[in-house]
């Protein structure tokens, strides 16, 4: 019985690459088409116009190229966005992480830094919601702010926890508030709705709506990792 295939950007499916690196050079006998350009341009092209419209015909057009050349570097289009994903995280990557004044600094940085990454590509968030992004770059982020934490004194399993609590906060949020799903910004049309509620029925929200509605998007997500990384401070008092 066959083996069932690894879906492209899964654990099993990385752990099969014999050339994992994005930016790694084409094998030998296959034409010489540099396999770092067509993810970048991958990339671009999501940008511009989304997962769903993205194709092979149309990467093969921005490069000059056809797509049998592309099926020679790669199996298909999802084994691209696994590859442009990847690529994108490793945008995030920050090598000074080790240098900051103590973990709460090095987790609010990354924090930072990957919500600013995740906004400039909102279109490559559903494909980081559906599995655990473990490329290289992923892996090398992972790496970095783990060891960062540790070095500045979190045991190694507050460490996992806080990478993984404030790592989903970012994606989420940046999913909910940038990603292609996301609902129009509309904060004065909410509070009028919610002002417009049977003040008997609702009478705290009639209150709250212009707190709920009027908070800036950026301050918003401040808001949430303060919590987060004051929340975790509670499990590791020191400094």
């Amino acid at each position: 019985m066959a083996a069932t295939p690894s879906l492209p950007g899964s654990p099993a499916w990385w752990a099969s690459r014999h050339v994992p690196a994005p930016g790694a050079e084409p094998r030998r006998g296959r034409p010489s088409l540099d396999t770092a350009r067509i993810v970048g341009t991958a990339l671009r092209l999501v940008d511009e116009h989304g997962i769903q419209a993205f194709s092979l015909r149309m990467l093969a057009d921005a490069l000059n190229s056809g797509t049998a050349t592309l099926y020679r570097h790669f199996d298909g289009k999802d084994e691209i966005l696994a590859y442009v994903v990847d690529r994108v995280l490793g945008e995030a990557v920050l090598d000074d992480l080790a240098a900051r004044a103590d973990w709460r600094e090095a987790l609010t940085v990354t924090a930072h830094r990957l919500h600013d990454i995740l906004r400039a590509h909102p279109h490559t968030l559903p494909l980081l919601t559906a599995q655990v992004p473990v490329g290289p770059h992923g892996l090398a982020q992972r790496e970095r702010v783990l060891s960062a934490l540790l070095t500045h004194g979190l045991p190694v399993d507050l460490a996992a926890r806080a990478f993984t609590a404030v790592t989903h906060y970012v994606i989420g949020f940046a999913a909910q508030q940038f990603g292609p799903a996301a609902a129009p910004d509309d904060g004065p049309g909410l509070a009028a709705f919610y002002r417009g509620l049977d003040p008997a029925a609702y009478p705290t929200v009639l209150r709250a709506a212009e707190s709920l509605t009027s908070v800036p998007v950026d301050e918003e997500f401040d808001f949430g990792l303060g919590l987060l990384v004051h929340g975790l401070a509670h499990h590791h008092p020191g400094p």
